[in-house]
Formats: C-alpha cells, sequence, structure tokens
C-alpha cells in the first residue's frame, strides 16, 4: 500500500535546479492523491509556463514517485493557477 507520506517524502527529494530547493519547500506540489492505494496523482506548478526545464522535473517526479514499492500508476499534472 502507497501512503502520501511517503509520494511528500519522495517529492522533498526533487529540487529545482536553478534555485536549489525543493519543489515541495517552493511550493510548487499543489495536491497528491493515492488512489487504490496504488495509483498516485500529483497536481504542481513550476516558476513560468515557459520553464526550459519543465520536461525535465515532471519526468524527475515521475521516477522518484514510481520507486516507491507497489506504485502501480504515477499521473503528474502541470498547472498555471
Amino acid at each position: 500500500m502507497v501512503t502520501k507520506e511517503e509520494v511528500w517524502d519522495k517529492l522533498r527529494e526533487v529540487y529545482d535546479p536553478e534555485l536549489g530547493l525543493s519543489i515541495v519547500d517552493l511550493g510548487f506540489i499543489y495536491d497528491v492523491k493515492v488512489e487504490n492505494e496504488k495509483n498516485v496523482y500529483v497536481k504542481m506548478t513550476l516558476t513560468t509556463p515557459g520553464c526550459p526545464m519543465s520536461f525535465y522535473l515532471v519526468r524527475l517526479v515521475e521516477a522518484k514517485i514510481r520507486s516507491i514499492k507497489d506504485v502501480s500508476d504515477v499521473k503528474v499534472e502541470l498547472v498555471w493557477d
């Protein structure tokens, strides 16, 4: 079973390469949901819509979450609100 706490812990390991701070500490993560005990949904943002690192950071978030035991699926939604 995957917990939200495990997901948040992994997200704290992801750092913005330009600012050198965790994306959690920067407030980039808006929501984390775990459905059916194994599917993870993350709603996040970045500094600007034109951020050149957006693809890299989304893929890094997905990889970190997939490293959690029992994770089956990961969806990351990038929003600009």
